[in-house]
């Protein structure tokens, strides 16, 4: 090393002492050009031994980074440590640089650049998963994960999957720890976590059309999945496809005999041969859901004339074929359903469904959930139809809400409930035409949750001003949430409702309160609040009978506390 460096000090004195007598030769009138001088000057900068030194320099002090084998992803509990190395990749091997010749004018090289030494070729030092494991601080090699992987016993990871796919669901969760490593994917492949999927619409923005290889792609996922995955299947949500929902529903159907319940949202181009292809092949379909989605009504109405023994609950929104709908289900083709929810957009408007209550009294007996939601049912008689029948004789739920009017009367909600003894809800949220009066006069003596508030800004058609009181005393020992927001009725009626609440007999189980813009007052507030150990929502916002600073929502017990504290 020694010697080198001396011969290389030697051949730049040389160079310099050259450089030195050319500069002499040039002032004394040699004649040379200025564009040649400009590049000797160039050379010899750059040839100088003391950028030679730097360069070197520069060089012995460059690190390489050493990238660990493996990678830490920090969730809410824990740290998952995920292997970066295939089974064919031991080590991880650093991309070399680009070794390119720069191409430049032969003429225009010095002859220093040729008696350069030749630099010694630089070991990569190998990276294997010990060292790596050194530089961070933590202990663990190829070996030991691949025994923590093999030791692991895959139903106790599967069991760990379930716990994912209940809050999470099935897909994408099960599809992205499949590629893990060869445990992980054994145990994502169990048929048993995949009996609830739901597929969204994720290969193309909204709107765009679908080139002919992308809808192959998307027909040889469902293959692959209902081959290979979907073998148990029990709910299948398909959500936003507007392309193929003919083709999932029927390959699903014809792979998955055990289907329980299928739900459509925001999908449209269901036909009548899907239709026909779940009733041949899933005998187990008990829950239909074609909610905010266009689909053949024909092909569902044919369908429930056939297969309509089977099915137990029906979601679907309100149309202008809604009537055909209705009318199947009240010629009993469908005497199991046990819910039947009808709903709309909530900026629809007013919203009303002609509808036979005594016809699907009667075609429907053992219905216990009946939901029309911001629909209005208007009452219309059917010709050979009973004007009164024994009603929902196993009605467990009611709702007629609405984010508007509602023109339902005392007489109306009657027809529905006058032979329901077991209602446990009742929701007639903007039945402003309602009063304490008929809903005092209904059979049912165990509700639980009764929600009755106005959410439209006039009072003027609201026909129920008093009587409070005498719903608080019915039901006061099994109400647990009440709603009477923006119900004009006194001070007096709501002090002696909520003494009533206070002294029930299930004023421990009380839990939640609504009394925004009400005229409650702060004596009868602070009796309630010190009855009910369990209510942890209140709310009374807008309530002008109460003190600046109370007027809000109230979450939780110690919020709750707080305010009795305020109340005195």
């Amino acid at each position: 090393m020694q010697a080198s460096n001396s011969t290389t000090e030697s051949e730049s004195l040389q160079a310099s002492s050259a450089g030195m007598s050319s500069t002499q030769s040039s002032r004394a009138g040699t004649s040379q050009s200025a564009p040649a001088k400009a590049k000797r000057l160039l050379k010899r900068k750059a040839d100088s031994p003391k950028d030679d030194k730097k360069k070197k320099k520069k060089r012995k002090t460059v690190k390489r980074t050493v990238r660990p084998n493996y990678t830490i992803q920090e969730g809410e509990d824990m740290l998952l440590i995920i292997s970066n190395i295939s089974s064919g990749d031991s080590i991880w091997k650093p991309k070399r640089k680009g070794c390119k010749k720069k191409k430049g004018n032969k003429k225009g090289k010095s002859k220093t650049s040729t008696n350069k030494t030749k630099k010694a070729p630089v070991k990569v030092p190998k990276i294997t998963e010990e060292t790596a494991d050194k530089n961070v601080g933590l202990s663990m090699n190829a070996d030991s994960f691949d025994h923590w992987g093999q030791s692991l016993p895959i139903e106790v990871l599967v069991k760990i999957f379930q716990f994912a796919i209940h809050q999470d669901g099935a897909v994408p969760f099960l599809c992205r720890v499949g590629r893990v490593c060869h445990l992980w994917n054994g145990a994502a492949s169990s048929p048993v976590l995949w009996r609830s999927v739901s597929i969204g619409y994720c290969w193309i923005e909204p709107g765009k059309t679908q080139l002919p290889g992308t809808e192959q792609k998307i027909r040889n996922t469902i293959d692959w999945l209902a081959e290979n995955r979907l073998s148990q299947l029990r709910e299948f949500s398909l959500c936003h496809w507007k392309k193929q929902v003919d083709y999932v529903i029927q390959k699903v159907s014809q792979s998955c005999p055990n289907l329980h319940s299928l739900k459509l949202s925001y999908c449209t181009g269901m036909t009548e041969t899907a239709f026909q292809s779940l009733g041949a092949d899933c005998r187990s379909l008990e829950i239909i859901n074609v909610q905010h989605s266009e689909f053949n009504v024909d092909g569902l109405v044919s369908f429930l004339e056939t297969y309509g023994n089977q099915i137990k609950k029906i979601y679907f929104t309100h149309s202008t074929k809604s009537d055909k709908l209705l009318s199947t289900l009240s010629k009993g083709c469908c005497p199991e359903l046990r819910l039947l929810e009808i709903n709309t957009k909530l900026d629809g408007g007013y919203c009303q469904l002609p509808i036979c209550i005594q016809a699907l009294q009667i075609g429907c007996p053992k219905l216990q959930t009946f939901r029309l939601m911001n629909v209005t049912p208007v009452p219309k008689m059917i010709r050979n139809t009973p004007s009164s029948t024994s009603g929902f004789p196993m009605l467990e739920e009611l709702c007629i809400a609405t984010s508007s009017h509602s023109f339902m009367t005392d007489s109306d909600l009657n027809n529905v409930l006058h032979g329901s003894p077991h209602l446990r809800v009742l929701d007639l949220r903007g039945a402003s035409r309602i009063t304490a009066t008929g809903l005092y006069a209904l059979p049912f003596e165990k509700l639980e949750c009764l929600f009755w508030g106005l959410y439209f800004n006039s009072n003027t058609m609201v026909a129920s001003k008093k009587g409070v009181h005498m719903l608080a005393q019915k039901w006061g020992s099994t109400l647990r949430e009440l709603d009477l927001a923006n119900q004009p009725f006194s001070e007096e009626d709501m002090e002696i409702a909520m003494g009533y609440l206070a002294h029930g007999a299930g004023v421990d189980l009380f839990r939640s309160l609504n009394l925004s813009g009400t005229k409650i007052t702060s004596s009868a507030l602070r009796l309630l609040i010190t009855q009910t150990p369990a209510l942890k929502y209140l709310n009374l916002s807008s309530c002008r009978y109460l003190p600046r600073g109370l007027k809000r929502i109230y979450h939780g017990q110690e919020d709750i506390q707080l305010l009795l504290d305020k109340l005195g």
